[in-house]
């Protein structure tokens, strides 16, 4: 996979715990952050509405809006995933 340059500001105390992370474990700070960032999208993209987000790219723009306004518009417990099930064809 190609890779590509990213600049960013971190307060100093978050580099220097970066840092310390990098040389206790023998690696770099690309890696930590590189794992940490993987984590994090891990994470983010279970969130129901990240899920649905990311579904309305494909609708138009009305219906963009109008999702994503119901999305704002639930709760907590409304987005709580109470049940999985799994179909397979």
């Amino acid at each position: 996979m190609a890779k590509g340059v990213l600049n960013f500001k971190m307060n100093e105390a978050d580099i220097n715990a970066v840092k310390e992370a990098a040389r206790v474990y023998n690696t770099t700070m690309t890696e930590i952050i590189t794992e940490a960032v993987h984590e994090y999208l891990e994470k983010i993209q279970m969130d129901p509405f990240y899920r649905l987000s990311v579904n309305a790219g494909e609708a138009s723009d009305e219906e963009s809006t109008e999702i994503l306004g119901e999305i704002e518009g639930l709760s907590d417990d409304d987005l709580t995933i109470s049940s999985v099930k799994e179909f397979r064809l």
